[in-house]
């Protein structure tokens, strides 16, 4: 199953309350077969600027970051519960890359690593790069006798 990150602004509520929030939308993920990785509280604070929900709007909210997998198919209907629920302000599902399922392992020698930054593919790669990016030069031999922008 593909891992996803579920980012939610919650209300500004009683610690029990928000207990019980949270717990109510790891439990709507529980029960669509979801496996929940990590529950990270990101604090209250002020929102950047008001918000509006469920005919309300909000200048505090605490902030959650939930990890989890779930089949794909079940991402629509979880969206579509959290959009009803009253004390969620503005949730967020993303799907995220897992080091587990995709391992970005880079081959390296010593040899590489001891040559000079110059002569590295990563940096001739850049340097490949920045020549792409430049603005090409006036050319001098355009048939005037003088250059036409001087002072």
């Amino acid at each position: 199953m593909p891992v996803y990150e579920l980012f939610m602004i919650l209300r500004q509520m009683s610690r029990p309350d928000v207990v019980s929030c949270v717990k109510r939308a790891s439990e709507m993920i529980l029960d669509r077969g979801g496996v929940i990785r990590s529950i990270n509280n990101m604090g209250t604070m002020d929102l950047p600027y008001k918000m509006s929900s469920q005919g309300l709007v909000h200048r505090i909210g605490t902030h959650f970051l939930v990890e989890f997998s779930l089949p794909p198919s079940q991402i629509e209907d979880i969206n579509e519960e959290f959009s009803r629920d009253v004390d969620i302000i503005r949730r967020v599902i993303v799907k995220t890359e897992n080091e587990l399922q995709t391992p970005k392992v880079k081959a390296c020698t010593l040899h590489e690593e001891l040559l000079p930054p110059a002569y590295r593919k990563e940096v001739q790669e850049m340097i490949a790069i920045g020549k792409r990016k430049q603005k090409p030069k006036f050319k001098y031999n355009s048939g005037l006798d003088y250059y036409p922008f001087a002072k």
